[in-house]
């Protein structure tokens, strides 16, 4: 990994942790493969912290252009499957 995550220095400790955390499940997804639950869990957290489509979609792009991981396509498919675990 020679890359950032996109952080926000708005954001609280707990925020800053929770988001990474969410960044590193979708690598673990490309990577590996991660459980679609803690995923889908994760991405609720991340609209707590983000509840506007604009900022989302400004933070999956800035992720994806420093990793190459699209944070959208591995959301999608984990709300489009039943299986417990998914990669990408």
């Amino acid at each position: 990994m020679n890359y950032s995550y996109p952080i926000d220095a708005s954001w609280t400790k707990q925020e800053v942790i929770d988001m990474v955390r969410f960044f590193s499940l979708i690598e673990t997804a490309y990577e590996n493969r991660v459980e679609r639950n803690s995923l889908l869990q994760a991405y609720r957290r991340l609209k707590e912290i983000v509840p506007g489509k604009s900022e989302e979609k400004q933070l999956f792009n800035a992720f994806e252009q420093e990793s190459g991981y699209s944070s959208y396509h591995t959301i999608k498919k984990a709300r489009n499957t039943e299986q417990q675990y998914i990669s990408m």
